[in-house]
């Protein structure tokens, strides 16, 4: 079996290209996320082996969401996903606990890359 992946993004395009290079590598897509609070309660929920997080989203920012998820679960595996220029919010992000980042739009290799990195 796969490792298994929650996507949040509040964009269904970006969820939908990131499904297709995730599940074309062998993990599993088992839940997504529009916010960061619904990345949440879908993170206590499926128990992921690994989360994708957007950072710009209503609601409740991605950086807000990886701070709960960690402090629940400091083993989680996060892995940012963010447009040009949010440098300051990957930093953010990765002083939260995310494990790693991909920019915006996704290179499928560098995609898979980071989510075995993150997995191993």
């Amino acid at each position: 079996m796969g490792k298994t992946v929650l996507i949040t993004d509040d964009t269904a395009f970006m969820r939908m290209t990131l499904k297709n290079v995730i599940q074309k590598n062998g993990f599993e897509v088992v839940g997504e996320a529009t916010d960061g609070e619904d990345a949440i309660v879908k993170y206590q929920e499926l128990k992921p082996d690994l989360v994708t997080m957007d950072i710009t989203m209503p609601k409740m920012d991605g950086i807000t969401a990886i701070k709960h998820i960690i402090t629940e679960d400091p083993n989680a595996k996060i892995i940012v996903c963010s447009a040009m220029g949010q440098k300051p919010m990957v930093i953010d992000a990765l002083n939260a606990g995310a494990k790693d980042f991909l920019v915006k739009p996704f290179d499928a290799e560098r995609v898979i890359e980071a989510l075995n990195k993150a997995a191993s």
